[in-house]
């Protein structure tokens, strides 16, 4: 990190580092908040925003603890969010409250999830009427009635970003952050950028929310963040053929209105920033779309696509101040980001526009964010 001379100029823009989803949704957040707010994006087309199944399930992916609680508290808020991003945009966010069907292979197993006490347990019987034509090997499940699915590739994407620039939010799309930029005591003054054109630029600011997903570590590499690979397809199925999110051992389908299956994913650690397909991980989807929907086996494949998760040891978040004093961390959701975006949003645009001084809601303060502050404690690298 250097050092940028000159103090900020008054009523500067909030920096949002990354033009994915958190990046979208914590703008759109602030100027909501009479916040102006500027989005500086490398290339928003890599962001996993557009590329996960856009899962609503915390209780589906059994988790715990904090991380129980602030995606149980983003789902509670996620109607409200939709309906005023919709209301800004102008356009639909693909929002179903369908249900998630947890299959297990038999009622032991199922009875020992760690979210079994707020699901519907399934015998045989009841998979079969969920989710017609579920694989022979499933024995029991669990049907989690809460949990659902947004359309986030095709319609919440466009919808943020529609609502983003009717709100005044700033875009500077092809623009690489560098480096963070601080004064002497710490603080955060600006950042270094290259822009599409060429030449690289100082801005100053002395707020900026890191938001770069993936990447995050890059910037800061203070921070645990390490890209975590998924590859996913999709099929076209008979409209209505599934109604439920199906939510598999290593793999999960989710059923688009119009009929378009989502398919993932592989989770591939090692990879890095390895793009494109590979025989073996589309080899795991095809036997997974086998052991979970058979029929679906036959079905016209429609798209191959792959990402990266920004990942962390323990596959939580790092929400909340940062270790510059002005700068804000909204990353390392991993396979929640859709879930998190409508609560991270609300907490960290809050924070930022209230004392600012890392209390109160979003800040050191939050009781729902504190879990989630950049320097926990990790588990040791496998």
């Amino acid at each position: 990190m250097s050092v940028l001379a000159g103090p900020p100029p008054d009523a500067e823009p909030v920096l949002i580092l990354g033009g994915g989803l958190m990046g979208l949704a914590i703008a759109h957040q602030l100027a909501r908040l009479g916040r102006s707010a500027t989005v500086l994006s490398r290339r928003r087309s890599e962001a996993a925003g557009f590329v996960a199944a856009g899962m609503l399930a915390p209780h589906a992916e059994g988790l715990s603890g904090p991380m129980l609680a602030l995606g149980q508290a983003s789902l509670e808020r996620i109607p409200a969010w939709v309906a005023r991003i919709e209301a800004d945009s102008g356009l639909p966010c693909g929002l179903r409250p369908c249900g998630i069907v947890v299959p297990f292979t038999g009622a032991a197993e199922r009875d020992a999830y760690a979210t079994a006490p707020f699901g519907e347990p399934l015998d045989r019987a009841g998979l079969e009427r969920q989710v017609p034509g579920i694989g022979p090997a499933w024995r029991a499940g669990l049907l989690f009635a809460q949990d659902g699915q947004i359309d986030n590739r095709r319609r919440l994407m466009r919808a943020l970003e529609r609502a983003c620039v009717a709100l005044g939010v700033r875009f500077e799309e092809g623009t690489e952050v560098l480096e963070l930029l601080t004064e002497g005591g710490g603080r955060l003054r600006g950042v270094r950028l290259r822009r599409a054109e060429g030449g690289e630029h100082a801005i100053a600011a002395g707020t900026a929310v890191l938001a770069c997903g993936a990447w995050s570590g890059r910037l800061l590499p203070a921070l645990p963040v390490r890209p975590v690979k998924g590859q996913m397809l999709s099929l076209q199925g008979p409209r209505a053929s599934l109604e439920r999110v199906v939510f598999g051992p290593g793999t999960y389908l989710v059923p688009r209105q119009d009929g378009l299956l989502v398919v993932g994913a592989t989770s591939e650690p090692q990879a890095g920033f390895d793009d494109g397909l590979t025989p073996e991980g589309q080899k795991q989807l095809q036997a997974g779309i086998a052991a979970l929907l058979p029929e679906a086996a036959l079905w016209p494949p429609m798209e191959r696509w792959w990402g990266f998760r920004p990942g962390t040891p323990d596959d939580a978040p790092l929400l909340g101040p940062g270790p510059i004093e002005g700068l804000w961390l909204a990353t390392g959701h991993h396979r929640n980001g859709v879930l998190l975006a409508a609560i991270t949003a609300e907490r960290i645009a809050a924070a930022i526009t209230t004392a600012g001084n890392g209390y109160g809601a979003g800040g050191a303060g939050d009781a729902l964010l504190a879990p989630f502050h950049w320097s926990r404690p990790f588990p040791a690298a496998s």
